[in-house]
Parts: C-alpha cells; sequence; structure tokens
C-alpha cells in the first residue's frame, strides 16, 4: 500500500490513475460553490490542517490565473451511497472534491489532508501520484463515549477529544455527564447539582471535580457542529444517582442526607419512583439539556439500578399496585416510558443503556447494547434501533496489553480485537439489520485519573473503530491496517497524542 493511498478509515473505493501532480505548498484553493457553509467547512478544514502538514494553502479568486490547487464544490448527486459520501480526484492539472452535502465535502478534505500528509519533505513542491476515491461510510452512527463523572477533564481537552473524532470521520460524541462521583454539568434551576454534586472529598482530605457551565458546553457544541460531530448527552437515571442525591435528597426513598460517592460500583440509593416531585425535578433537568444540546437524541442511561429501595418503600410499592404492575423492573419501564414522553415533548429521542428492555423499552427508543451483541438483536427484533457497544469489543477501559499496562478495570481486548468486530451480528436476520445504526467505543475513566491516560486508552482502539464503522466491511484486513497504522501514529504525533505503542 503506498503511503498516499493509507488513510484511517480506509476509503470505501481507492485507485491510483497513473501519473502524477505537482502540487506547490502554498497551493492555492478554489471554491466553486460560494456559500457560507462551505466556506465554513473550507475553513474549519485549514484550522485541522495546520499542526499536521508543513503547508500553506490560500484560498484565491476562481478567476485568478494560478497553477495546480484544491477545487471544492457541492453537486446535485451524491458521489456515492448517503449525505456523508464524497469524490475525490487527484489528476496532473489538479485536486477536486465534491459532494451533494458540506458532511460530504468535509470528509473529502480530511482524507485530502491525510494523503498531504504522506508527502513530508521539505521541498517546494509535493509530488502526489494521481487517484480516484469514491466513498461512503457503512454506518451512520459513529461514536465514542467520554465519563467525564469519575474524572473531570477540562474544556481544551473535550473539544481535542471531539476533533481527534472528526479527524477519523467518527460523528457522534456520547458525552457522560452525571454519575455516582460528579455531577458536571450546570443546571440553573438546580444550582446545588454543581454546588454539591460536582464535588466528592477524596480519601486523602482533598476535595475533586468540577463541572462545565452552559456557556463552555455552547462553546463545545458549536466547536463539534464544525466538525459534524453531534454531542449525545447522558444525564443518568433512575441509578447512579449518589451525586445528585447529595445535592437534593429529597428525590430519593429514603430522604436522609448522602455524599457524592468516591468509590467505584453501584449503589443502592436512586431516584424514588414513587415521588411525583422526582419526576417534576428530572423534566425540569432534561428541558435544560434539550436547550443546550441541538441533536435529536438525549441518553438517560437506565443501566444498573438497584431496585432494593423501591421493593421497600411504601410510595414505590403503592404506584405499583395502582399501575397493575407486577415488579420493579416494570416500575422502571414506567420511569423510562415518563422520561421518553417528557423527551418526545422536547423533540427529543431517547436513548438508554440495554437494560431499559428488561420490563420494556418506550416506543421509539435506542437501545445501546453493551452486555453483549444477543441484547442488540433482541432490541432490533422489538423493534428498535441498536447501538452496538458490546464489553467484548467496545469498552476501552479495558487493558489491550497482557503485560506492563497501567492499572485499568479489567478485561482485555486488544487493538486486534476491536478491529475484528461487526456491529451486525452474523444471527441478526437481515430485515433487521437496518435498526442497527452502527456502534461507538466506551471510555469510562475510573482508572483514567488525567487526559495523558485517556489518550492512552483510547488510541490506537479508536483508528480500528473508525474503520470498523466507515469502510466496507469486505475491503477490511487487520494486515493493511496495522501496515497504515504506522503512517497513521506520526500524523497522531503531530497532534501530541499519547497512544499505545504498536509492539512487533
Amino acid at each position: 500500500m503506498t503511503p498516499h493511498l493509507s488513510p484511517i478509515p480506509l476509503p470505501a473505493k481507492s485507485r491510483l490513475t497513473g501519473n502524477s501532480l505537482r502540487l506547490s505548498r502554498d497551493f492555492p484553493i478554489y471554491i466553486l460553490t460560494n456559500t457560507p457553509a462551505v466556506l465554513e467547512v473550507v475553513g474549519t478544514f485549514l484550522e485541522m490542517l495546520k499542526p499536521t502538514a508543513n503547508l500553506q494553502p490560500r484560498v484565491v479568486d476562481n478567476d485568478a490565473k494560478e497553477h495546480a490547487g484544491l477545487s471544492v464544490s457541492l453537486t446535485s448527486t451524491s458521489a456515492g451511497q448517503g449525505i456523508e459520501s464524497y469524490a475525490l480526484s487527484i489528476t496532473e492539472k489538479g485536486v477536486s472534491v465534491s459532494a451533494s452535502t458540506t458532511a460530504g465535502l468535509f470528509y473529502g478534505l480530511l482524507t485530502f489532508g491525510q494523503i498531504l500528509f504522506a508527502d513530508d519533505a521539505r521541498s517546494d513542491e509535493l509530488t502526489i501520484p494521481c487517484m480516484e476515491i469514491s466513498d461512503s461510510p457503512r454506518f451512520c452512527w459513529r461514536g465514542m463515549h467520554l465519563d467525564v463523572s469519575r474524572h473531570f477533564p477540562p474544556t481544551e481537552f473535550v473539544k481535542k477529544y471531539i476533533d481527534l473524532l472528526a479527524r477519523h470521520k467518527m460523528n457522534v460524541f456520547h458525552w457522560h455527564l452525571t454519575d455516582d462521583q460528579g455531577w458536571r454539568i450546570e443546571i440553573k434551576r438546580y444550582p446545588r447539582l454543581t454546588e454539591v454534586g460536582a464535588w466528592r472529598k477524596e480519601a486523602d482530605g482533598q476535595v475533586y471535580g468540577g463541572f462545565y457551565t452552559q456557556q463552555e458546553i455552547r462553546e463545545i457544541v458549536e466547536y463539534a457542529r464544525r466538525r459534524f460531530v453531534t454531542i449525545v448527552p447522558e444525564i443518568e437515571l433512575p441509578g447512579h444517582a449518589s451525586a445528585a442525591l447529595a445535592a437534593y435528597p429529597e428525590y430519593s426513598c429514603t430522604g436522609r442526607p448522602f455524599e457524592v460517592a468516591t468509590q467505584w460500583g453501584v449503589f443502592d440509593d436512586v431516584y424514588c419512583a414513587g415521588k411525583e416531585n422526582t419526576f417534576k425535578f428530572l423534566e425540569d433537568v432534561l428541558t435544560e439539556v434539550a436547550e443546550l444540546f441541538p441533536g435529536q437524541y438525549i441518553h438517560i442511561g437506565g443501566d444498573e439500578c438497584p431496585k432494593s429501595r423501591w421493593d421497600n418503600h411504601d410510595l414505590c410499592q403503592e404506584r405499583i399496585r395502582k399501575l397493575g404492575l407486577v415488579n420493579a423492573d416494570e416500575l422502571q419501564a414506567y420511569f423510562v416510558s415518563r422520561i421518553a414522553r417528557h423527551l418526545r415533548n422536547l423533540g427529543k429521542r431517547l436513548v438508554g443503556w440495554d437494560e431499559i428492555l428488561d420490563g420494556g423499552a418506550p416506543e421509539g427508543a435506542t437501545i445501546m447494547a453493551w452486555r453483549n451483541a444477543q441484547k442488540g438483536v433482541e432490541a432490533a427484533q422489538s423493534g428498535h434501533d441498536v447501538v452496538m457497544t458490546p464489553m467484548s469489543h467496545c469498552y476501552f477501559d479495558h487493558y489491550q496489553e497482557k503485560e506492563s499496562e497501567p492499572k485499568a478495570i479489567g478485561g482485555f481486548t486488544p487493538l486486534e480485537t476491536v478491529y475484528s468486530f461487526d456491529p451486525v451480528p452474523p444471527d441478526l436476520p437481515q430485515e433487521l439489520a437496518r435498526h442497527v445504526l452502527g456502534a461507538q467505543g466506551n471510555v469510562w475513566t475510573e482508572y483514567m485519573p488525567d487526559t495523558n491516560h485517556m489518550e492512552y486508552m483510547v488510541f490506537p482502539r479508536l483508528c480500528a473503530l473508525s474503520e470498523v464503522l466507515w469502510s466496507p466491511h469486505e475491503t477490511r484486513s487487520l494486515p493493511d491496517f496495522l501496515d497504515r497504522l504506522k503512517l497513521h501514529l506520526k500524523r497522531l504525533d503531530r497532534l501530541h497524542v499519547n497512544y499505545r505503542r504498536l509492539t512487533d
């Protein structure tokens, strides 16, 4: 594989056509479809190109009589299948990137940026082989998750994380904002969520925590928008609520004082399903969240919710009787359904971990299958859209090597295992495969105390997952990927990314 045809993820179709293009390091960019949206895409591309290549491209007037350059245009027909497809052509006369949408243009420009990186000589000109690329993604949901509750990264890192997702043509950032160990999003109607819930007292007596203001969140959302990344915020309920209950204990079953959790794990105290004011509180919170995030999805968690408090609480038991429910699993289904109805009224769609299938998931809910791929099959069979994220292949808090690794939560998910993943289970009937939107990698940060460690756990496994989600299954080859990855890691070096080094 020539270095110039070694982007990650691998394009769907590409071929060398012979001869080569000589391109100056200050090559001109001709914007043939001169709209604000296209200008913004080109501006973002130049911003992302700058740290990875020794180039000074410039936008020029289309009528200028200059030497070979890059032409960017929107076309009436897509270069491939879907709204994110593009065509990239390199001839002796110049380079053209065309697509029917700005998203397609963005991804085409990213591929060209990776091709440019391959020639890192210091001469005045680059020599690039002529080629044709026609590309489109396999899946529409190409995601990465980040837990900021257990350990809290600053806004600068969140932006870097989003930028790295975009560079790998990932388009969903699942932002896990609340859990037992910290509440990380400002909610103006309930200020104690961050005054109290965002901070925990560690074993050594030090206070640890932080949160993102609504202004910071708006800035991050805008940063992601320019990179065609949709943010899916997660507000955990009914379980994993210790931080919220430390701030507002009246929404628990016991009403007793709580502290923000300092240990990892699952805790018995959860939101009370028998109190009406619990639902009022959560609806208020989600209304503010919905105003901050323009995407169609909001994640509500729904996982690992112990039922012991509900089983022994009069109001919860009374609600079970009045609704004619069988058990606490069905009470959780009622809880989630009420939240789903509120989200629908806000114009949003509910996403939850696969436990929301227990007792029956609300109509229209999207399921994240994390315990195993079979949960995704069950969800699709029930008519639900699915995002596949099984622990076996997609948990990046697992160890990557069998020796010499920093402490992790457990498990073993090496790079090769990630690359072998197919989000469509072999036992899923073809007519149900349309429910599989895609997949994502999960990054739970219990044992990732700083951003340097987070990057180490994510890379290069994210590179493998990006190709699983973008490239056609039949064209993927592990030896070829590992060969291309050697050059790609040099790109990550330019971006100051800490990653696990490849072993022979």
